[in-house]
């Protein structure tokens, strides 16, 4: 039990921490109209916002999109992660935590531009603000991108409960229910990655190389998990709509 808690702590604190850097809170209408213009007329992002892309975007469009987002993250997270391996600070006890609060942190920037290329509304509220329901479903995404099989589990039931609503209403009981468990598994699975970072480090003339590859191996197949679902409720929602 005493584990179960510190893992979940563990997620929270590299949750809240990763949050505060700048470029992780995406404002979505903002992040709409940038990436949308490319494609779409004026009235087309303006539709997009308030109604949603799935009534604007091709599928094509919507894919061409998101591997963009998916290689900028991957450039950035990679380059950060090979100077934090660099000779000269990887005795530092600040060093493994500040490697993950910055991977985390693009994990959540890239989920948050993947949900809303997607369809979803935004995550934060009117004062462009998280609430304790959208950190939940931030956690939730992470545990699909980590392969999770309760995070998927309570995100295939999520979007089928928001179906059957007609909107994109978000349960807060189904999210409840799952949460805690998904943050457990996160918070465990951080402590291994941070020990494989860790070794990385210690080894003064190969610690950015590896551990850059280990970002690299670990990020791209977080990012492709959470495309892939995101295809399959893409597909579940065109089914739906025949």
């Amino acid at each position: 039990m005493e584990n179960n808690e510190k893992s979940v702590t563990l997620w929270n604190k590299v949750l809240s921490t990763s949050l505060k850097l700048p470029f992780v809170k995406v404002d979505r209408d903002e992040f709409l109209t940038k990436e949308l213009s490319k494609f779409c007329t004026p009235m087309e992002v303006i539709t997009a916002i308030n109604v949603g892309t799935l009534s604007v975007l091709s599928k094509k469009e919507i894919d061409k999109l998101a591997n963009q987002c998916i290689s900028y993250h991957l450039t950035m997270v990679c380059g950060t992660s090979a100077l934090m391996g660099l000779p000269g600070g990887w005795w530092m006890a600040g060093t493994i935590p500040t490697d993950l609060t910055q991977f985390y942190g693009h994990i959540l920037s890239l989920m948050q531009k993947l949900i809303y290329l997607y369809g979803w509304p935004s995550l934060t509220d009117v004062n462009k603000q998280l609430d304790d329901k959208s950190l939940n479903i931030m956690t939730l995404f992470v545990g699909v991108m980590m392969g999770n099989k309760v995070a998927i589990e309570a995100l295939t039931k999520m979007v089928t409960q928001m179906s059957a609503n007609a909107g994109m209403k978000i349960s807060e009981t189904v999210l409840a229910h799952y949460v805690v468990k998904i943050a457990q598994w996160i918070g465990i699975n951080m402590t291994k990655e941070s020990f494989a970072k860790g070794v990385g480090k210690v080894l003064p003339l190969v610690g950015a190389p590896i551990s850059a590859t280990i970002t690299y191996y670990t990020f791209r197949p977080m990012a492709r998990r959470l495309k892939k679902h995101l295809d399959e409720l893409y597909e579940m929602g065109m089914e739906h709509k025949k």
